[in-house]
């Protein structure tokens, strides 16, 4: 009887090895070019989805295996071809399914494809193999600046015989409905790139492309080359990887910042109204919004330095500006349609305060004085509505927030003081190195500190048995956004709130749920909460939920970027949660605050078993430094670099704020 328990004992601890491990497992792998790999198993079946976009072109592939055979096809966007209505979603677009389209032919047989490995990095790849030894590789991108997409393929002879090779003739063209076009009729299209019958020796290889484009009728045919757009694509993916470069013992982390530095920075469209970076998704092109981009990627852009992000920061804000009025209605929370008509359609969802904080913070880290001077009108206004906005316990309120209604949010919201509040603080920061009038600045710095003791006195309460806030007044369940606080640095709650953040009351496998009790989950709202938890010091508990979602994010079953929502969107690929991502690095782990056109302050902890970390090439406040933090003794060992050059060395305890001057700009 007692070997008989023995046995039982060993048998359920090996299941429960086996179960933990399974559980573990991911689909992806790390590759050592900082990409990822999927390698397929025999008869696996796995379809996923990932965006890819260009200058003029969003491309949505769906690709994968069923039972070991290839399924694959595009959902491609063509931003500035507008439909009707044009409105918010009014963008051109069309499915081509890979399987509706002729196939190459090898010794008169119709290839049928069963990859055996899946490539990201920018660029979408796989490949296979026949039974006539030839290798048929794939890769599939966006071109940077022509609404064109192109599925790149390579046929190698690995056999000791020649092969004859057919490759069709494809020339597909669907023309769209005159009335329906805000410029008529558009002729979307897919080419080949070449066509005839080749035999290829051993050990040679021929190239083939399947060219998909859109434009209007009337213009002229443009020559593409597959393989100069690849480059191009692959120089995007370079330089970006290349700047704002975060170094950590974690190769998954690494490579999921660079990975969100891919998606944060492509999804820019060139608009008639100028550069405008939209969340994409298949439904939000060409247009802005306050939360997405004013709030969220916006002030990520400048760390980066990417040209053409700082470009649509600079222009969305210009968009929000136009609306500036003497009655102080409120801007519109979307300007769409590339700047000719906007969305209001859930009222004032505290748009104001998202704009004040974005364009606040935007302006401090950008370094530039000629342009905060030009968003400075932009951000008093909009503190000017906000404090129009205060009720009788002085906090802010608003119809909406930004989840429009699809979670109640009363008639004042934890989010939209909470954005006013930092908004406030960033303003009077900024307005030192602009020279604003003394009294001004002070009565920003009054209003800050009165807005923090009401949010305390409003939304501080015990939730669930928890000592955090309640996001609105009448609020009874916990909420996915009690986060936000810790992400402006109020930390008076911080206790309570991480701990109900990290209970099983909001957590899932897949981040916070919106509101204790649902299976919904907005990526935006745990991405606040990483990066509010790392700023408030809480950093191993931070770290180790932050590993779990990115190893989930980039190796799962859904990959590789963090996603806008479930189960709205099917989870898609929106672009400004990326940003959101970067943001829990640069802003959470490292604890970046701007302080000044070329100051900021750090406050670094290093998570356990770390013993050094790094942002190399940062582009913020006009400049090019590294930021180096070492283990030192109890504390940490803080190395600024400008240019290359050592210009700050300072030790101190872990959750020491230091204070950082770059030199001047000549």
């Amino acid at each position: 009887m007692n070997k008989l328990k023995e046995n039982l004992t060993i048998v359920l601890l090996m299941l429960s090895i086996w179960h933990v491990s399974a559980q573990d497992q991911s689909r992806w792998s790390l590759t050592g070019d900082e990409g990822l790999q999927w390698n397929v198993k025999q008869n696996d079946s796995h379809i996923d989805h990932l965006e890819m976009s260009g200058l003029y072109i969003s491309a949505i592939v769906h690709y994968g295996v069923e039972k070991g055979e290839l399924k694959q096809r595009v959902h491609l966007v063509f931003p500035m071809l507008r439909t009707i209505p044009n409105d918010t979603h009014g963008s051109l677009s069309y499915d081509f399914a890979y399987d509706g389209i002729a196939k190459p032919m090898i010794n008169g047989k119709e290839i049928t494809e069963a990859p055996d490995f899946f490539y990201l990095k920018g660029v979408l790849k796989y490949g296979s193999k026949t039974d006539e030894g030839i290798s048929i590789t794939h890769q599939l991108y966006p071109t940077t600046n022509k609404p064109v997409f192109i599925d790149k393929m390579e046929f190698k002879n690995f056999s000791n015989k020649a092969v004859k090779i057919v490759l069709p003739k494809i020339d597909e063209v669907h023309y769209t409905d005159k009335e329906k076009g805000v410029e008529g009729v558009y002729r979307i299209q897919v080419v080949s790139s070449d066509d005839g019958n080749f035999v290829l020796k051993p050990h040679e290889s021929l190239d083939y492309a399947l060219i998909y484009s859109a434009r209007r009728k009337e213009d002229k045919d443009v020559y593409i080359s597959a393989d100069y757009e690849l480059k191009k694509r692959e120089k995007f993916i370079r330089e970006t990887f290349s700047d704002l470069v975060f170094e950590s013992p974690d190769k998954i982390l690494n490579t999921a910042f660079s990975f969100a530095k891919i998606r944060a920075t492509e999804s820019i469209y060139e608009t008639k109204g100028g550069l405008m970076h939209g969340p994409g998704g298949g439904r939000y092109y060409a247009a802005i919004w306050a939360n997405d981009q004013a709030e969220y990627a916006n002030p990520f852009f400048p760390f980066l330095g990417n040209l053409e992000g700082n470009e649509s920061a600079i222009n969305s804000f210009r968009h929000f500006a136009r609306f500036i009025n003497d009655d102080f209605k409120p801007i519109p929370s979307s300007i769409v349609a590339e700047g000719i008509d906007i969305w209001n359609g859930r009222g004032d969802r505290g748009d104001m305060a998202m704009i004040a904080y974005g364009a606040s913070r935007f302006s401090l880290a950008y370094g530039d004085k000629k342009t905060a001077k030009k968003l400075w009108p932009l951000i008093t206004w909009c503190l000017e509505y906000n404090k129009r906005k205060l009720n009788k316990e002085g906090v802010v309120t608003s119809n909406t927030d930004e989840l429009e209604g699809r979670f109640p949010s009363g008639n004042a919201n934890l989010n939209t003081s909470s954005l006013y509040y930092d908004a406030l603080i960033s303003t009077v920061l900024l307005g030192i190195d602009l020279g604003v009038d003394f009294k001004v600045l002070s009565t920003y710095e009054k209003q800050s500190k009165t807005l923090k003791k009401n949010i305390e006195k409003y939304f501080g309460a015990t939730v669930s048995g928890y000592k955090t806030y309640k996001y609105f007044k009448e609020n009874k369940k916990l909420r996915a956004w009690i986060a936000t606080p810790l992400t402006v640095n109020i930390y008076d709650r911080k206790e309570g709130t991480i701990n109900a953040l990290f209970s099983d009351k909001l957590w899932t496998v897949d981040g916070l749920a919106s509101e204790a009790g649902s299976t919904t989950f907005w990526d935006r709202a745990t991405l606040y909460a990483l990066r509010g938890v790392f700023a408030a010091g809480d950093t191993d508990r931070a770290m180790n939920y932050l590993l779990k979602y990115s190893k989930r994010r980039l190796l799962g079953e859904h990959v590789p970027y963090p996603v806008e929502a479930y189960p709205e969107g099917n989870q898609r690929h929106l672009s400004a949660e990326s940003a959101l991502y970067c943001r829990v690095i640069t802003e959470g782990l490292f604890d970046i605050r701007p302080t000044g056109l070329r100051k900021f302050t750090i406050s670094p902890r290093l998570p356990e078993g770390w013993n050094k970390m790094a942002l190399r090439h940062v582009k913020a406040f006009n400049s090019n430094f590294d930021v180096e933090v070492l283990r030192h003794r109890e504390g940490v060992k803080i190395i600024i670099k400008e240019n290359n050059k050592v210009i700050q060395e300072m030790t101190g305890k872990a959750g020491d704020s230091f204070t950082i001057r770059l030199s001047s700009k000549k």
